[in-house]
């Protein structure tokens, strides 16, 4: 499968049907309006890029609305898109440069060795 990159705009709207599992697109245009401030065309078109890509479909009557796609997944695809454009694709040279100037509590230590522990089982 092709990974689906999306930019904020189209995760606005993910995030919503992420949150509600299905929208009708007209519902979506409200809450868009009502926070980003879009039009109903804007919103529209950016419906329809996300169908395009497979991000979402379409169901009839009403024009629901439905991700194909979860949050981790993309989660997933962005962090790769990420640590590729910065750190050569290396998980070592991020954390190693990220840790090397943030200031961590005793919380985040341990729960960051919580994490590496399961990580060796």
């Amino acid at each position: 499968m092709n990974e689906i990159r999306l930019h904020e705009g189209e995760l606005n709207i993910m995030e919503l049907l992420w949150s509600n599992k299905v929208l009708a697109a007209k519902d979506i245009s409200k809450i868009i309006k009502e926070y980003i401030g879009w039009e109903k065309n804007t919103t529209y078109t950016v419906i329809k890029r996300l169908i395009d890509k497979g991000a979402i479909k379409r169901e009839d009557p009403g024009f629901l609305c439905r991700a194909l796609i979860s949050k981790r997944t993309v989660q997933n695809i962005e962090t790769k898109a990420l640590l590729n454009k910065f750190y050569n694709g290396s998980l070592n040279t991020f954390f190693s440069e990220y840790l090397k100037y943030q200031k961590l509590s005793p919380g985040e230590l341990l729960e960051l060795e919580r994490i590496i522990s399961e990580q060796k089982l």
